[in-house]
């Protein structure tokens, strides 16, 4: 698994729009990454980001909007 260790310096990061907790709690995405798609956590934007490649995270998103994954 490859992490960036300050994923600050990545520019534009989003959350999902279904997130509703105002103080973070969630994984942030940044599309500015050739290849891969980085994700870190919404309470940490100085912290290390973990790099999927885009197919893992494309089939990823879809599971979870399929309701695939285990609770």
């Amino acid at each position: 698994m490859t992490t960036i260790p300050d994923a600050s310096a990545l520019g534009v990061w989003r959350k999902s729009s279904y997130s509703e907790n105002p103080e973070g709690g969630c994984v942030e995405v940044s599309d500015g990454y050739p290849a891969a798609v980085p994700v870190r956590d919404s309470k940490d934007p100085h912290g290390p980001a973990i790099l999927f490649t885009t197919h893992h995270w494309s089939t990823f998103v879809t599971a979870v909007k399929q309701d695939e994954l285990p609770a």
